[in-house]
This record gives structure tokens, C-alpha cells and sequence, in this order.
């Protein structure tokens, strides 16, 4: 199980937390992840960035997530977490 949670606060939303969200949620469903990974919103973590969202896997905290950031984001720290390497 992969524990994902977005930071949603104020500066965070501001540099794309929604984007964010809509591209774990599309990745989740598309790969029909949802028995594998649980999406949860936080609040900040105080670990703010001066661009992009700061995402926690399961203990581990990322700062600058970006749309652009995503994809790769996903691939090198949720998908090496699945059970079967998706």
C-alpha cells in the first residue's frame, strides 16, 4: 500500500495543488491503482518550496512537484512502491 498525501495549504494550492491532485487521481484510476494507493489532502508540512506542491510518500516528503515534474515523479517514487512494479 502507498500512502500519498498532497499538501493543499495556502501555498501550495497556489503553485498547482489542484493539478496535482487531478494528476494522481487520473494515474490512480487509469492504472486501476485504487486497492494500491489511498490519495489523501494535507496541510503543510513546512517544507515549502518556491515552485511546485509538496507530495509525502508513505513517511518520505518531496517539495517542487509540478505538472511538468509528474510524470517522472510517479515513475521514480510510486511506482517502484507497488506491489507489482505497475
Amino acid at each position: 500500500m502507498v500512502i500519498v498525501q498532497i499538501c493543499v495549504g495556502s501555498s501550495c494550492h497556489l503553485k498547482g495543488a489542484p493539478e496535482i491532485v487531478a494528476l494522481f487521481e487520473k494515474s490512480v484510476k487509469e492504472q486501476k491503482l485504487d486497492d494500491e494507493v489511498i490519495l489523501a489532502g494535507s496541510f503543510c508540512s513546512g517544507k515549502c518550496n518556491r515552485v511546485g506542491v509538496t507530495v509525502t510518500v508513505n513517511d518520505e516528503i518531496f517539495t517542487g512537484v509540478t505538472p511538468e515534474s509528474f510524470k517522472e515523479f510517479w515513475h521514480d517514487h510510486i511506482v517502484p512502491k507497488l506491489g507489482d512494479g505497475k
